[in-house]
């Protein structure tokens, strides 16, 4: 039995798509005589002809994964995400560290501390510093 008018007229009258109209298979013989619009929307009312709810797409995938951050993310520039102060503060803790472990260590004295701590402006990195020190104690130069 060809239901396509009913079934057209059901997805008009209700606003949405094909897919989303089904016909109650039990029903077939009444909804084969329903040709007008009230017809329709009395079936929709009785049950007959069900509306199915919207389907949506999951963002679970998208929110698992990882935040994008390269560089067409960004927004300003190099110093207005990280200012030149923040990072001159973070590197001089980081080597001010580094130094005192040291001393603790027993890898430079009291007086290397102090002639090391005087430098560390001149370092780039924790990384600078080490390989100074170890030049240093090691006597190369």
């Amino acid at each position: 039995m060809k239901l396509d008018y009913q079934k057209r007229l059901a997805a008009k009258v209700a606003g949405v798509g094909l897919d989303r109209v089904k016909i109650n298979p039990e029903k077939i013989e009444l909804i084969q005589e329903a040709i007008t619009r009230s017809d329709i929307r009395r079936l929709i009312r009785s049950g007959a002809i069900e509306i199915l709810p919207k389907k949506g797409v999951s963002r679970a995938r998208a929110r698992a994964r990882p935040k994008r951050r390269g560089p067409g993310r960004r927004k300003g520039g190099k110093y207005s995400r990280l200012p030149r102060k923040r990072r001159w503060i973070n590197k001089i803790r980081a080597l001010r560290r580094e130094l005192k472990s040291m001393k603790e260590r027993g890898i430079i004295d009291a007086k290397m501390y102090r002639d090391l701590y005087r430098k560390l402006s001149r370092f780039e990195s924790v990384a600078h510093l080490r390989s100074h020190v170890m030049r240093e104690v090691k006597g190369v130069g």
